[in-house]
């Protein structure tokens, strides 16, 4: 099978049955992802125990892309430590960015299939999102943003 359309089953798959979709009702950990210049939202909840994620869901609104991205994530990183988390999110967005040699040594096993989303800049970022809000999640922040703070940093000092 030919990578695009295997990338592209793997796609559908996941957007019509994603895994850990949802939201855990004991979650210790919480993050908001949004991309503004799309309308993705995702809502990622997680369980962490001794540094370890015991349970992890997400919900929300998005793009084919960003659901199995997001459906695919959870997958990887359920019963992973957080260390291991924020590898494959490094080697993720190295991976999506087009910075990471498929070819040497990482982490991302099947994730790879993304590797092609570097040729669609535009889509770049749906396929990231879940990876920030994941980032944010594991380290106690509210709010991920595909977008740098700058935006919102100007809207403030515009209003004072």
């Amino acid at each position: 099978m030919h990578t695009n359309s295997l990338y592209q089953e793997v796609i559908l798959d996941h957007n019509r049955k994603p895994r850990n979709y949802g939201k855990l009702e004991h979650a210790n950990h919480h993050a908001v992802g949004h991309n503004p210049l799309c309308g993705d939202r995702l809502d990622i909840t997680l369980q962490l125990e001794n540094d370890q994620i015991n349970d992890i869901a997400f919900q929300g609104e998005s793009c084919a892309i960003c659901k199995a991205s997001a459906s695919m994530m959870t997958a990887a990183v359920k019963g992973k430590s957080r260390i291991d988390a924020e590898t494959l999110i490094h080697e993720f967005r190295e991976l999506a960015t087009g910075k990471l040699d498929i070819n040497h040594p990482h982490h991302l096993g099947r994730l790879t299939i993304f590797s092609g989303v570097r040729e669609l800049p535009t889509r770049v970022k749906c396929a990231i999102l879940p990876w920030h809000t994941l980032h944010a999640a594991l380290n106690s922040i509210a709010d991920a943003s595909t977008e740098t703070n700058h935006d919102s940093a100007q809207a403030v000092s515009a209003k004072s």
